[in-house]
């Protein structure tokens, strides 16, 4: 297989977003994110990661030096990244189960913070485009299961680090990835 430069691809630009479980995704790449679906607003520079991981637990026999089978034991799938925008979708998902209600008229708010938040699975959508190639992921279930620090400081913008995990639904597949990219075809 040749060398191509023409299949390099970057994700300049994208947004990640939040939905109730069981809201649908789009099915193609020109229909709009439903009404549902909250974009997240702006991310840190650093983008977003993505990660999948399996795990296999070797079987192995009195007879065999090496293993003589391997079995699926886990699969994980998790989408990092930190959001910019200080901002109720954001807030609320960094705090699962807070609230927010407004003390005075459209100048004071209050956020409160649960001491035992219960579950908070949402759907999840991550769209990244580089030029004319649009990519978009769809969890239609997960959980933010892991934050970082929240740092405030004179010299950087504050922001939420979050990890999502993909959690099985009753589809077959954990997500489902669209894309347009033309060296995609080359696997059909």
């Amino acid at each position: 297989m040749a060398n191509d430069s023409d299949n390099v691809r970057v994700a300049l630009n994208g947004s990640i977003f939040l939905a109730p479980v069981g809201t649908t995704g789009p099915t193609d790449l020109s229909t709009a994110w439903g009404a549902a679906w909250v974009d997240l607003g702006y991310m840190s520079d650093d983008g977003v990661s993505m990660e999948y991981a399996t795990d296999v637990e070797d079987i192995n026999a009195w007879q065999s030096l090496s293993p003589v089978r391997r079995v699926l034991t886990s699969v994980d799938m998790t989408l990092g990244f930190t959001a910019m925008e200080l901002k109720a979708s954001t807030v609320t998902a960094y705090f699962p189960g807070a609230t927010i209600t407004e003390v005075t008229e459209d100048t004071v708010w209050r956020l409160d913070i649960p001491a035992a938040p219960g579950p908070d699975e949402r759907a999840i959508g991550l769209e990244w485009i580089d030029g004319t190639i649009k990519n978009r992921l769809v969890i239609p279930r997960g959980e933010i299961t892991d934050r970082g620090a929240i740092s405030l400081g004179r010299s950087a913008a504050v922001g939420l680090e979050m990890t999502v995990s993909a959690y099985a639904s009753t589809a077959p597949e954990l997500a489902t990835w669209l894309s347009n990219d033309p060296a995609w075809a080359a696997a059909a």
